[in-house]
């Protein structure tokens, strides 16, 4: 069968179902990435799981195997304007940590930008993710803040004149030289920022410790809930360390969503802005559900604007079924234990 490199559509709620026992041994692993120049080791991967045996969800655990220096710098400049163009821009404006990572608006709109054309995805727990970006374009997150960091959107600037800006500030200047032999260079100041990312991880979620033995972390209703995420078929995408994010699937499975919304636009060609391949068009990396309670609107396109509404679209676009009300909110109470420890938000300068 195709597999995370090659997705295609999964037809039909039983075939989507078969997916769970060939995901299930490949979900919540990074990629080993090399870091820059003569600063290169060999990027972590993802803690293995502890918990849950028997389940499709596994636990997830904190990344510990991260520079502290790199990741204390990446901190300062998450949230540091001068890292954009016009030193307007920071990349927490758009990845606010009161909002699960993401910035609870339809698409981004920052500074004097543009608006953007897709949905901020949250930020945590990009560790267990194994591509980047809506439409899975990117195979490293190198790859991705390599396209962000131009983006005319978002930070419309170029690394080397980021770096070039920062060398001016004598604190950034030494703690690069603390942190990197080579100081503060283009590919390490993109390093720091990806290992700070890295680091913000979501632990001890209630549903955690629910798989973990203790069984008065989630109520019944949660409980109930979880039964018919699973009995529905909404775990043949949704499963792993990261609940999501290690597989791609098209947004439409059993009726045609973009024909029912209407104004399709380049924003929802998915895969196929990456392959040009027209069995890519409208497939989507599957977003994990981590803290999906914080994280409204929700969609690629930020059309639902609760948690009840995206469980309806996903139970008729995906599943080809229409829910009672009674059970959307048993999978709401479920949803709302996937929200795990915040990180705490960096100070702004």
């Amino acid at each position: 069968m195709e597999t995370l490199d090659s997705p295609r559509s999964r037809r039909g709620a039983l075939a989507r179902l078969a997916l769970v026992v060939a995901v299930l041994t490949g979900c919540g692993r990074s990629e080993e990435r090399p870091g820059p120049g003569d600063d290169a080791r060999p990027r972590r991967r993802a803690p293995a799981a502890t918990g849950g045996a028997g389940e499709p969800i596994r636990p997830i655990e904190p990344v510990t195997d991260l520079d502290p220096r790199r990741v204390s710098l990446g901190a300062r400049l998450f949230v540091d304007p001068r890292v954009s163009g016009d030193a307007k821009v920071a990349c927490v404006d758009c990845h606010l940590f009161d909002k699960g990572g993401s910035d609870g608006k339809p698409t981004p709109l920052v500074g004097a930008r543009p608006p953007g054309i897709v949905n901020s995805p949250s930020v945590f727990n990009l560790a267990y993710d194994y591509r980047y970006g809506w439409g899975a374009k990117f195979a490293t997150l190198e790859d991705q803040h390599d396209a962000n960091i131009k983006n005319p959107l978002t930070m419309a600037t170029t690394w080397e004149d980021a770096a070039a800006r920062l060398r001016a500030d004598a604190t950034y200047a030494r703690s690069f030289e603390e942190a990197y032999r080579s100081g503060l260079t283009p590919d390490n100041l993109r390093d720091a920022l990806i290992s700070y990312e890295l680091s913000l991880t979501t632990p001890n979620a209630r549903f955690d410790r629910f798989l973990r033995g203790d069984a008065s972390a989630i109520d019944d209703r949660a409980r109930q809930g979880y039964a018919l995420f699973k009995s529905y078929g909404c775990v043949s995408c949704h499963q792993g360390v990261n609940v999501g994010g290690n597989l791609m699937e098209r947004f439409g499975v059993m009726r045609d969503y973009f024909a029912a919304r209407g104004h399709v636009s380049d924003a929802d060609d998915g895969h196929f802005a990456a392959t040009h391949d027209e069995r890519d068009r409208h497939v989507f990396r599957v977003p994990s559900l981590r803290n999906v309670a914080l994280t409204a609107p929700y969609f690629h396109d930020g059309s639902a604007a609760t948690l009840p509404d995206a469980i309806g679209v996903m139970a008729r676009y995906q599943l080809g079924r229409t829910l009672e009300p009674d059970d959307v909110a048993r999978i709401v109470a479920f949803l709302e234990t996937l929200t795990g420890d915040q990180p705490t938000p960096p100070a702004r300068p």
